[in-house]
């Protein structure tokens, strides 16, 4: 099974002739222990366009040290890198399955080959508490990088490495390391050092002073389609709220392609909506599954114990629970699917070359036009809703409505860099609908799944009574919403 850990670390050039300081003087440190000798092989691997490289991920098999294996690191915020660790088995030039699919959002079908292989002489010392707890971890790196047919290149670094101990340490190693002739790393690890200038520039787009609409719509649908990058390998591991950031990311960039139509190519953009609402389909068994086991469980916890008949929450768990192993096997299949490597393919090309139309006009212009649409849809569907005959064709009006009042978020959210105030208000208005319906359509899908388990156990000879129960108490709930929303709604000007 691999292992995870965050690892936060400074790196410092250093001269082979600078000798370390008195690291026993830093704050907290009562003593350094005995300096450990380690010689470790890495072989980082990559595509052959560096496409892991390029977005500062990396791959590598290691030897010699204390973590033989096969590692991957993540970027994480405030410098901080994500390190899964996974057992270093019997492949040598080949990169096992279940380490490639951590990264197969980058990778996709391209092949793996070794593109770095780096020899390092690493000198550990551990730099110890008054109980005699590691705080942090200095390593003095005497390393040799080879590539392809290239001369191999050879220097020197200090790695610093926290523990048990906190940034003030590190900061005080700087700045006694600094004194000592260290100079920060050139480059943000040895694999980008031996890369140099190989390593392609990664994807930003960032709004010009003056934006037009497909600018807006460019900058936000890459915060997306970063977004969904980041979140695939945390959903293939099982990272707690990963499908859901990964579904909501794939609803913004859909949301937006409809909002922006204007500007964005329809039949194309219209072929993307499609394939992203496939996508989050296949996430969204698994998620529905996570979050109704979640609420029951506090529900039927909350029930009178009289009133709770037989094996009530662990029927509702045992079938939650398996409905959630298969549709998480579901999702993982489609992240594993030539489908999903296309589309990604697709949302590349997407920011890298928006496909538009003739009417991209100045954003501070064009996008209050944008916005009133999608608020006249949203003024349609509640119309619709309130005209509704029957409880059948009001449950699928408010839904839609409930949909209409999530895409008029995201699109508040995404005009906020031009319009400020006026897309937070808007989000936020937006975002209370969706709220408050989501709760009704909640209450909708809990009867649905409630009856079908009130009839298997009244067919089985049990007792259906606490099912009945919380039927009706999800019916009141759905119509404590649709009170709510009513109430709502007038004060709400859109």
């Amino acid at each position: 099974m691999p292992t995870e850990q965050l690892e936060i670390e400074t790196k410092y050039d250093v001269d082979e002739s600078t000798h370390l300081p008195a690291l026993h003087e830093l704050p907290g440190v009562a003593s350094v222990a005995q300096p450990v000798e380690l010689a470790l092989e890495a072989v980082y691997f990559d595509t052959e366009a560096l496409v892991l490289a390029a977005n500062k991920v990396t791959l590598r098999r290691r030897t010699g040290g204390e973590d033989d294996g096969w590692h991957v690191k993540f970027p994480k915020s405030s410098g901080a890198r994500l390190e899964v660790q996974f057992p270093l088995g019997r492949a040598v030039r080949k990169v096992p399955i279940t380490v490639v699919r951590t990264v197969r959002v980058h990778v996709r079908d391209n092949e793996l080959v070794p593109v770095v292989t780096l020899q390092t002489r690493r000198v550990v010392h551990r730099l110890l508490d008054a109980d005699g707890a590691v705080l942090a971890e200095l390593a003095d790196d005497h390393v040799t990088a080879t590539t392809g047919e290239s001369e191999p290149e050879s220097w020197r670094e200090w790695e610093v490495e926290l523990v048990g101990g906190d940034l003030e340490l590190l900061q005080a190693a700087e700045t006694l390391l600094r004194s000592a002739g260290a100079e920060p790393a050139s480059g943000p690890s040895k694999l980008a050092r031996a890369l140099g200038d190989r390593v392609p520039a990664g994807d930003t787009w960032e709004l010009p002073a003056k934006p037009r609409t497909a600018d807006v719509f460019r900058a936000y649908a890459a915060e997306q389609v970063q977004a969904i990058r980041q979140r695939d390998p945390e959903v293939r591991r099982d990272a707690p709220e990963g499908i859901h950031k990964f579904r909501v990311a794939t609803r913004r960039l859909r949301s937006a392609l409809a909002t922006y139509r204007p500007v964005i190519d329809r039949e194309i953009g219209d072929e993307i909506r499609a394939e992203l609402k496939w996508l989050a389909g296949e996430l969204g068994v698994a998620r529905d599954a996570e979050v109704q086991r979640a609420y029951f469980a506090a529900e039927v916890g909350e029930q009178p114990v009289e009133l709770v008949m037989g094996r009530v929450a662990a029927r509702i768990d045992d079938h939650l629970r398996g409905v959630y192993k298969e549709g998480r096997a579901g999702a993982l299949a489609a992240l594993e699917s030539e489908r999903y490597f296309r589309l990604l393919d697709t949302l590349d090309q997407l920011i890298a070359e928006p496909p538009l139309t003739g009417d991209n006009r100045k954003a501070a212009k064009q996008l209050p036009e944008l916005l009133d649409y999608d608020k006249h849809r949203m003024r349609k569907a509640v119309r619709r809703a309130q005209k509704a005959e029957t409880a059948e064709e009001q449950d699928h009006e408010l839904h839609e409505v409930r949909k209409n009042a999530k895409r008029l978020r995201y699109a508040g959210e995404s005009v906020v860099p031009v319009l400020g105030d006026e897309g937070s208000l808007l989000a936020t208005r937006a975002e209370e609908v969706q709220e408050i319906l989501g709760d009704f359509q909640d209450s909708v899908v809990s009867r649905e799944l409630l009856r079908e388990l009130a009839v298997q156990v009244q067919l089985e000879g049990g007792n259906a009574f606490t099912f009945g129960r919380l039927h009706a108490l999800e019916e009141a709930r759905g119509n404590a919403s649709i009170d709510a929303f009513l109430e709502v709604w007038p004060s709400l000007k859109f």
